[in-house]
């Protein structure tokens, strides 16, 4: 686990990285971004892995040195991760530190998976995840320690953008005066929203999507998955090998997201307002995480409604229970509100990460949709 062979496609970033290495060009800032589900965080670990190992072959490290057998267990004493977390005052949870053995069971667990899971398994209420001042401190104090097996020291950054400023603006000046053989990998999935003065001071790798080929021949070899099943999860997948998992795994969340969709939709139409404003709350009873996943879903399928206006099947991507209730709800997503309807859900996406009370905007938004409906 956690070497290149594990990490799924992505064959060119591999090679990238290799070279990189042979050569002794390692940049001592690198950002991995590109969309969810990619293998961003597959990449950092199974360079980290790489760079770590003292005998590592021309193409991936040994996986038997002492090096690899503590990597195996995440326990590597000069690799440091940071990442998004929900402060809990009464378990006095404040650092990352603090929920290391729930963020190695998660890596452990795959590689591959989202902020979603990574919150489901810290347990927490509702929240939003951010990396905190204090954290930079700490990433601080980590550094100035002397490399525990002579080489290099590694800091693994997951979602950087989910920074607190004065964190950001820590981190910035260790960017800018590194101490010696160390390592920052930032692994992002909007990197937009990264400080421009940190972006600038990065080497920036671009992940690209996963090959329909190469998600498929996973899904056979790693689940065994047939042939024709695989093929037709790898094109709904659309480049994702975290919405293929999803997929094979009947995933709880995508259900009650298309629940909750299908809801809207039929009680938008039928002007039940009543019954739209029940399901107002019951969306903003979601923790806040999830209601941005659940906004990002309502524009997916709006997207795919939309596209199987033009009947070309190659360009969806959906399950046969969405593109059942596409086959009807699609007539009512055309040229006339397609844009106002992402529009609103744009909006909604803004409010609710302001932290405006989801009842009023969830309410609000099922109200548009009324009128956007009938266009």
């Amino acid at each position: 686990m956690f070497s290149f062979h594990d990490v799924i496609g992505q064959e060119e970033v591999k090679q990238k990285l290799l070279h990189e290495a042979h050569e002794g060009r390692i940049a001592h800032a690198q950002l991995f971004c590109g969309p969810p589900g990619g293998g961003k965080m597959a990449l950092a670990l199974a360079y980290a892995r790489y760079l770590c190992c003292p005998h590592h072959t021309p193409t991936d490290a040994c996986g038997t040195c002492p090096s690899c057998v503590k990597w195996d267990k995440l326990v590597h004493p000069d690799v440091h991760f940071a990442f998004p977390i929900v402060k809990n005052a009464k378990a006095k949870k404040e650092v990352c530190d603090d929920y290391l053995p729930q963020w190695r069971q998660l890596l452990l667990e795959s590689p591959y998976f989202a902020l979603e899971h990574w919150l489901d398994k810290m347990d927490t209420e509702n929240g939003q995840a951010i990396i905190y001042a204090k954290e930079s401190d700490e990433i601080t104090r980590k550094l100035s320690l002397k490399s525990s097996e002579g080489g290099y020291k590694i800091t693994i950054i997951w979602l950087p953008e989910k920074m607190h400023e004065a964190c950001a603006n820590k981190l910035l000046k260790l960017l800018e005066d590194p101490p010696r053989q160390t390592v920052f990998l930032l692994v992002s999935e909007t990197p937009e929203q990264i400080l421009p003065t940190i972006q600038s001071r990065t080497q920036r790798i671009n992940i690209p999507k996963i090959s329909d080929e190469d998600i498929a021949r996973a899904l056979q070899q790693k689940y065994g998955v047939q042939p024709q099943d695989s093929e037709t999860i790898a094109h709904m997948a659309n480049g994702s090998f975290l919405k293929a998992l999803e997929t094979i795994h009947l995933n709880e969340e995508n259900d009650l997201f298309f629940n909750l969709f299908v809801s809207l939709m039929r009680l938008s139409y039928a002007r039940k307002i009543r019954d739209m404003k029940q399901w107002s709350e019951q969306v903003a009873g979601l923790r806040r995480e999830r209601q941005k996943d659940f906004l990002a879903y309502c524009q997916h399928m709006i997207r795919e409604s939309f596209i199987s206006n033009f009947h070309c099947q190659e360009m969806n991507y959906m399950t046969r229970a969405e593109q059942n209730f596409a086959t009807r709800f699609a007539p009512f997503v055309n040229e006339r509100n397609v844009m106002g309807i992402m529009h609103e859900l744009s909006e909604a996406q803004i409010h609710i990460e302001q932290n405006v009370n989801p009842r009023m905007v969830f309410f609000d938004f099922s109200l548009k949709m009324i009128v956007l409906l009938k266009n």
